[in-house]
């Protein structure tokens, strides 16, 4: 089974000087949506992502602070990411459906980790698999979890 174009880039880019940054900037050229939070991928494998964002006037709500959609786009990067690095070629994956719990105010830069708790096992048939995203701020307080459920099928020859 190989992996997505997406993940094998990121193995080719981030252990070269500016090459997080490019890939960074090459997932927000692919999905234009994801830019307005201005992420940054700081780590991905299969299993796990984190990415992060800066607090800034473009994700503002009304109170000053880390608006919560835009909590839900970062989570939604760590996961489609983690996706990409997970689910084999042989598979395809959509997202399906999103829980969210905001739990703090969000007054700075934001990081996401989506983390499964163990790899599934990818066969014949489709199955739902919960990614669970952990939302911090700059001093590692949980200001918001999330689950994505994303809908997981081998791709037809």
């Amino acid at each position: 089974m190989g992996s997505s174009p997406t993940y094998a880039m990121w193995r080719r880019l981030a252990g070269k000087p500016g090459g997080r940054p490019l890939f960074s900037a090459a997932m927000c050229l692919r999905v234009p949506y994801f830019a307005t939070v201005l992420p940054s991928v700081r780590e991905l494998r299969p299993g796990h992502c984190s990415v992060t964002a800066p607090k800034w006037w473009g994700v503002h709500n009304h109170i000053r602070t880390f608006h919560a959609i835009a909590a839900c786009n970062l989570a939604e990067i760590a996961m489609g990411m983690l996706a990409e690095a997970t689910v084999p070629s042989t598979h395809r994956w959509l997202p399906k459906g999103m829980e969210v719990e905001y739990r703090a105010k969000a007054e700075t830069g934001l990081r996401a980790v989506a983390e499964l708790p163990q790899l599934p096992e990818f066969g014949e048939d489709g199955f739902e698999l919960p990614v669970p995203v952990t939302i911090a701020d700059a001093r590692g307080r949980t200001v918001a979890t999330a689950t994505i459920t994303i809908w997981v099928t081998p791709k037809k020859s």
